[in-house]
């Protein structure tokens, strides 16, 4: 699949089938926009193109959402449904001015030249959020393409979208997220050097370098661990580390019966079960006390 990053760097296309949306987390109800585009595409003999933004539009304006995927998982998993180009437009002000009428001429129709536009019957673009699917519909009859929306998704009578996704890790609910998901909610990176000071209380962990402010786990949690194609047990602490001052959202995994420098490789973490949440202890020996019990209730799920 190929990545374009930015409208400056596209070329112009000779047709092509296009979706457009955030697909935060490529869930059940993105996959089922992919399957019906790529299949479009392949009927038309035409790539199929995806776009959506480096900076989320609610974002941009103030409403910040944590995010389900970092942008490299994003790209797998579009890449994994058979996408043929993914366009990552950078949301900024000079891109929130752009109206609807001229993103569907400028863009859709001039630049990208599509030939079936494919949207969520909610999404809205342009300035003001002003375009919709009716006004995509009449600029498909005069512009010489055609115009689909796919209505709502659901899976045992709840809609799939991200926000329901959300609230399900938020409620540390995994079994529902990852119905509405299609598969386990992971959170995935590099293992990077932190503080190194669960070593001083016998709990070394990994520390992933996750680069968000907010996450839509937060607390201590059972987890699988992948590295390598090795899948490892443990208890993954996902927050700022009260007791020890922290300010940033980390993620750090103290994994059973490993020990081994690991730094620099990646490392995909799968959330199986909520343990607690996360306090301040008064000391490092309340703590440790706390971590041991953690391991323990971790080990009783996993049964090991």
């Amino acid at each position: 699949m190929q990545l374009i990053r930015g409208l400056q760097n596209l070329q112009k296309l000779s047709g092509c089938a296009l979706t457009i949306g955030n697909f935060d987390g490529v869930h059940s109800g993105h996959q089922e926009i992919i399957r019906r585009l790529t299949a479009k595409a392949k009927e038309l003999g035409v790539p199929s193109v995806v776009i959506s933004f480096s900076v989320i539009p609610q974002t941009f304006f103030g409403r910040p959402k944590a995010r389900l995927s970092n942008f490299r998982d994003k790209h797998i998993l579009l890449k994994s449904l058979g996408v043929d180009k993914h366009l990552l437009i950078r949301f900024n002000k000079a891109f929130s001015e752009t109206s609807a009428n001229s993103f569907i001429e400028e863009i859709i129709m001039n630049q990208l030249n599509a030939r079936y536009c494919l949207i969520g019957d909610d999404f809205r673009f342009g300035k003001d959020r002003l375009g919709d699917y009716c006004l995509l519909e009449k600029y498909a009859k005069l512009g010489g393409f055609s115009a689909d929306k796919l209505g709502d998704i659901q899976i045992k009578g709840q809609r799939v979208s991200s926000s329901a996704i959300r609230n399900y890790l938020a409620l540390g609910e995994f079994n529902k997220a990852e119905q509405l998901l299609g598969r386990p909610y992971s959170i995935s990176g590099l293992i990077v050097h932190g503080a190194k000071q669960g070593r001083t209380i016998g709990f070394p962990t990994i520390n992933i370098g996750i680069r968000r402010k907010l996450s839509p786990v937060l607390g201590v949690f059972a987890v699988l661990v992948d590295i390598n194609g090795t899948t490892h047990f443990g208890v993954c602490n996902v927050g700022k580390r009260p007791t020890v001052g922290g300010e940033k959202t980390l993620l750090e995994v103290f994994l059973f019966d490993f020990d081994r420098e690991v730094y620099g490789e990646h490392a995909t973490v799968v959330f199986k079960n909520s343990v607690r949440e996360e306090k301040k202890f008064d000391s490092f020996d309340k703590l440790k006390i706390q971590i041991a019990e953690d391991v323990k209730s971790a080990k009783r799920f996993f049964k090991i």
